[in-house]
């Protein structure tokens, strides 16, 4: 399994990775520890096989001329019934149009997971998984009281190896251009 994600510049990295030891050292979660290689991310796209390098030469050449897209990040969410506590950014004009140009560009690679397709995809960068509903409530608080104004920039796109359920290798990122 592969996964397609974004990651964030150096300043929102080390803050969201900041929170993930926190919620270690309060005994809340350990999500972020639990994947060797986890970095902070937002999941563009999942894919169950891929020619890999077919997939990577096209990526490549795709990012060629994509723009560091700013993102912010207002709210906390959980997806129903899933123990999952996320960040959600403001979906702005370029995140939107960013997500839907790759789906239409990669359209051939129709092993696509449906949860990350346009008109499905709800942009998020987990801080906690799997948490009973006490955990989830203490994490929510948590968070909601630790992070305000959290933004930054998407800078780089990659693709990770998810075939190991232990490991989140990156196997090809790309950098995006500045502003």
């Amino acid at each position: 399994m592969y996964g397609i994600i974004a990651l964030f510049d150096d300043q929102l990295n080390k803050r969201i990775s900041k929170l993930w030891q926190e919620l270690k050292d309060e005994s809340i979660s350990s999500y972020a520890f639990e994947v060797s290689d986890r970095k902070p991310h937002i999941t563009i796209a999942s894919y169950s096989k891929l020619d890999i390098k077919f997939f990577v030469d096209r990526l490549d050449s795709y990012l060629a001329d994509k723009k560091s897209i700013e993102i912010t990040f207002p709210s906390i969410g959980s997806f129903t019934g899933s123990g999952t506590l996320f960040y959600t950014p403001v979906i702005t004009e370029d995140l939107f149009h960013f997500h839907n140009d790759f789906h239409t560009f990669f359209k051939d690679f129709n092993d696509a997971q449906p949860l990350y397709n346009p008109g499905q995809w709800i942009p998020h960068c987990t801080i906690a998984n799997r948490l009973s509903n006490e955990k989830l409530i203490e994490a929510f608080l948590y968070c909601t009281t630790q992070a305000q104004n959290i933004k930054g920039y998407i800078k780089e796109i990659a693709v990770i190896d998810t075939s190991i359920p232990t490991q989140a290798t990156v196997i090809f990122s790309k950098k995006l251009n500045p502003i």
